[in-house]
């Protein structure tokens, strides 16, 4: 009975761990396509082909589930729920409401705009803010495939605890004047949540990965393009010697280069999984991650519209800064 019990769970370990996926795309690699794994090229294409179907699977299944569950925490709601809390209590609870709502930066000006004319504390609504695009439901998928339960777990910890520190900074500088006028004179009026049915939850659920699959899908493949290259030709030696966790200045720079770019955190996940692999700092490339996520270009000036230069300086230095710490934290506990 006992081996028939770990036999069972060893097929389900594999199932999860894709172990029958990675085997199925080398015998199409060496078998269709008549490529080496041996090879640079080889490697590379069975890289694309393993990670486009794996992370594609993961994420139709656990989309589907977290928006069911999301369901539940319209922003509406949201705004309510934040209202009932004070302190640092606050920002703990928009940090982990911010996991389960996870809105793009598209959202961030209508969201801020309805937190703050709703007598949200600034930087409760700011550690919603920095946690919201930083761990969303792709994000965990692609990492928990990529590097497995601890890393996942560890990124969205950290993630939160970012949130948090970020946003009770804000609040203690006491920066409300720093918010441009035309914010504190809107009146958004109340919105009534609406109860949605079972059905309506399914069908939303559907309709979210969908949305998140149009979305995201050309990032994945340019990101997951880029890491089969990186993982196919980049030299192992030179990522390892000036990007490893080695370098005490390598998670400075990758936050630095991460913060002017423009991603979906989606599509950096399978270039850091090829910059591990070769020899980068884990903590280096998920603090590039990272930055690339809470930090975007396009989201710094939507942002723009509605707070200042002085408070958005302060809110892109101390995320940068709470990133920075956490990729030297994720270096010297995975090293």
């Amino acid at each position: 009975m006992l081996e028939f019990i770990m036999s069972i769970w060893t097929v389900i370990t594999n199932i999860l761990k894709f172990t029958w996926l990675y085997e199925l795309t080398e015998k199409l690699v060496e078998g269709v396509f008549k490529l080496s794994m041996d090879t640079r090229l080889g490697s590379s294409v069975h890289f694309f082909i393993y990670d486009v179907i794996k992370i594609v699977i993961l994420l139709c299944i656990m989309i589907f589930v977290i928006s069911y569950i999301r369901s539940y925490f319209p922003p509406e709601r949201t705004k309510k729920i934040l209202e009932n809390f004070g302190g640092i209590k606050a920002n703990i609870m928009a940090s982990l409401l911010g996991v389960v709502t996870p809105f793009c930066s598209c959202s961030s000006v209508p969201i801020f705009i309805g937190f703050v004319e709703s007598g949200i504390p600034l930087g409760v609504t700011f550690s919603f803010l920095i946690t919201s695009p930083l761990i969303n439901e792709g994000a965990i998928i692609v990492l928990i495939a990529a590097f497995g339960w601890k890393v996942a777990t560890l990124y969205i910890i950290t993630g939160v605890v970012i949130g948090v520190i970020g946003g009770s900074v804000i609040g203690k500088l006491k920066l409300e004047k720093e918010v441009e006028g035309y914010v504190y004179e809107m009146t958004m009026g109340e919105v009534e949540v609406e109860t949605l049915s079972r059905k309506e939850r399914i069908d939303y659920s559907i309709g979210q990965v969908k949305e998140i699959l149009k979305h995201v899908w050309l990032y994945l493949l340019i990101g997951i393009g880029l890491g089969a290259a990186i993982h196919g030709w980049a030299p192992a030696e030179i990522l390892s010697k000036y990007a490893g966790p080695g370098n005490p200045f390598a998670v400075l720079v990758g936050v630095l280069v991460g913060v002017p770019l423009y991603g979906d955190v989606i599509g950096t996940v399978p270039i850091a999984e090829a910059l591990i692999a070769k020899g980068m700092g884990m903590g280096t490339a998920l603090s590039f991650m990272m930055a690339v996520a809470a930090l975007s270009v396009p989201a710094m000036i939507l942002l723009r519209k509605v707070i200042k230069p002085k408070l958005l300086i302060i809110f892109t230095t101390v995320t940068a800064t709470s990133i920075v710490f956490v990729g030297y934290m994720f270096n010297a506990v995975l090293h």
